[in-house]
This record gives structure tokens, C-alpha cells and sequence, in this order.
């Protein structure tokens, strides 16, 4: 297991080719997470390494407080957000990710129980979801995919949006519910519950 507090103290004292290591250990979570945040997949890149260019230049400002990752996410999200926020405009929300040969793979989400991460792996309509996920606001739709797709427990998604858990919590049922209604004014069968319906039934 890579020793990252080493490696940073190696960083510290001058050795900028183990931040190398940072580097190839997060690459990739740290694309898939901007390409999730911008959906294109030029701006991710550019996205990313704005990122760990922050990340090494910040270095020295790291306290050890939190795990590198959730600091380093943080910094990533922060980048993304500032991006948007230039750009006024709403990213779309990519549904792939990319495997470990950089090869597009179609995202699966996780499956916490009923609600909209349910609905999202159910969605029959994709570009639906697409629609009613730009429709979010930016911090709906960054929780979401904070918590329906990389699967962070609430106490690492306060962490990064330094958010209290409860404020997490909150914020996450509220983006439930937006992208519920989203999806049902899309006229999303699933969303709607219909999965019974005579249609589906004579599918069967």
C-alpha cells in the first residue's frame, strides 16, 4: 500500500518526481470525476490537470487532516464548479466512465434502495436522465453523482463539500426529489412507477 504521507513529505522536500506517484495512483478518478462534472471529454482533461497542477502548487497547505483523496477530490470539485461557473452554463452528465486501458465503459451505479439512484440504473430512456440531470442545479448534481455514482459515504461527501452530515443528508433528499420530479415531468415510465402497467405486463 502506497505510504501517501511519505511520498508528500518527499514532495515537501523537494522531490517533485514522487508527486508522480499521487499522480498515477488518482489520474483516473480524478478524469472520470471531471468528465462526470463537465461531460466532454477535452474540457475533462484540461479539467484534470488543472487539478493536480492546484494539488502539487497547494501541497505545502495540506495538514493531514482529511485522507489525500478527499482532499485532493475536493480540490477537483472546486475546479469543476469554477469551471461552470465561467463557462454559465450546464454541463451535461456523462454515463461512462473509463476502465483501467482507458477504454469507455457504460457506467453502473451503485444500488442503495429505492429512489432516483434506483432510477437511474432502471432508466430505460438515457437521454431522459441526461436531460433531467442538467436540469439540476450545479450542487444537485454534484452530490449525486458524489453519492449515486462514486459511492462516498455521506461523511467523505462533507468532507469534500465542507458540509455538515446533516447538511448532506438534507441536500442529497432534496436532490432526490428534484430529480424524481425531473424525471416524471419527462414522462420517465420508471420514475412514474409503471413497471405493472399492460404494456410491460404483456411484454412479459
Amino acid at each position: 500500500m502506497m505510504d501517501e504521507k511519505a511520498i508528500i513529505e518527499q514532495v515537501l522536500a523537494g522531490d517533485n518526481d514522487a508527486f508522480g506517484q499521487l499522480v498515477e495512483a488518482y489520474q483516473d478518478r480524478v478524469y472520470n470525476l471531471a468528465l462526470r462534472m463537465s461531460g466532454n471529454a477535452e474540457d475533462a482533461f484540461d479539467l484534470a490537470q488543472e487539478s493536480f497542477f492546484r494539488a502539487w502548487r497547494g501541497l505545502s497547505g495540506f495538514q493531514f487532516e482529511s485522507a489525500f483523496s478527499t482532499w485532493l477530490f475536493r480540490l477537483c470539485s472546486n475546479v469543476c464548479l469554477d469551471w461552470l461557473r465561467a463557462k454559465k452554463r450546464r454541463p451535461t452528465v456523462s454515463l461512462t466512465t473509463m476502465d483501467d486501458e482507458n477504454q469507455e465503459l457504460q457506467m453502473e451505479l451503485p444500488d442503495p434502495g429505492k429512489g432516483p439512484e434506483e432510477l437511474l440504473l432502471a432508466a430505460e430512456d438515457r437521454q431522459s436522465l441526461i436531460r433531467a440531470m442538467n436540469a439540476l442545479p450545479v450542487e444537485y448534481r454534484e452530490i449525486l453523482t458524489l453519492r449515486a455514482i462514486d459511492d462516498l459515504s455521506y461523511g467523505q461527501i462533507g468532507e469534500i463539500l465542507k458540509l455538515r452530515e446533516g447538511t448532506v443528508k438534507s441536500r442529497l433528499a432534496r436532490a432526490r426529489a428534484a430529480l424524481r420530479n425531473k424525471l416524471l415531468e419527462d414522462g420517465n415510465k420508471t420514475a412514474a412507477g409503471t413497471s405493472n402497467s399492460p404494456e410491460r405486463r404483456g411484454a412479459r
